[in-house]
């Protein structure tokens, strides 16, 4: 009986300690939003010069006050299965708390309940790796808990997928040693010319 107890108890308390600690599964949600993103399928962005418009509203089919616990909205770039594979920082986990498929925010914005949807152009930022993505809206409620969510793909997120190329760390790296070496050799070359000119003079001198 006692162990009974103590089982319950450890049940109860790690139930506790999840909900306080953000502890969400995606599969929990509502898919009562919809959204949409301005790339085509299939088309390449580039980062720091290339634009996404996201627009994002409640589905107007469904019974009304279905958003009323809506406070916040937040518009993410998620990595689509395709740029996920044997990458263990792009996973995709049930637990909102562990998921790394959305690690890029658009926009954070209250909820406005109207009929037209809300919409912002975004510039992908140059941070952002080469990779497939789509992108996700989550609604928040009064809590700061995802409560429902809606994306620019289908459930499989295999459709609307738009790729963007952007400077990695390796190159960023590559770009600086290759200024460093121009900057030498342009120095090396001033160095020289000098040194030549100087050793011109004393040669006229004499």
């Amino acid at each position: 009986m006692a162990a009974y107890a103590l089982l319950l108890a450890s049940i109860l308390f790690s139930c506790l300690c999840g909900s306080s600690y953000g502890f969400i599964l995606f599969s929990s949600l509502q898919k009562t939003l919809l959204v949409t993103a301005s790339p085509r399928p299939g088309q390449v962005l580039k980062a720091g010069v290339d634009n996404i418009t996201v627009s994002w509203g409640v589905n107007q089919t469904l019974p009304a006050g279905t958003d009323a616990a809506y406070k916040t909205i937040k518009v993410k770039l998620c990595y689509a299965p395709v740029s996920q594979t044997d990458r263990a920082w792009r996973k995709t986990e049930d637990n909102l708390s562990k998921d790394k498929t959305c690690q890029f925010a658009i926009v954070s914005r209250p909820y406005t309940s109207t009929n037209n949807n809300q919409s912002f152009t975004w510039t992908v930022e140059r941070d952002v790796p080469t990779a497939t993505y789509f992108v996700r809206a989550y609604a928040y409620n009064s809590d700061g808990a995802e409560v429902a969510y809606g994306q620019s793909t289908d459930a499989h997120k295999t459709t609307n997928l738009f790729e963007i190329q952007a400077i990695t760390g390796r190159h960023v790296s590559l770009d600086i040693a290759s200024v460093c070496f121009s900057a030498f050799s342009v120095l090396a070359l001033f160095g020289f010319f000098m040194n030549e000119k100087r050793k011109a003079k004393r040669t006229r001198g004499k």
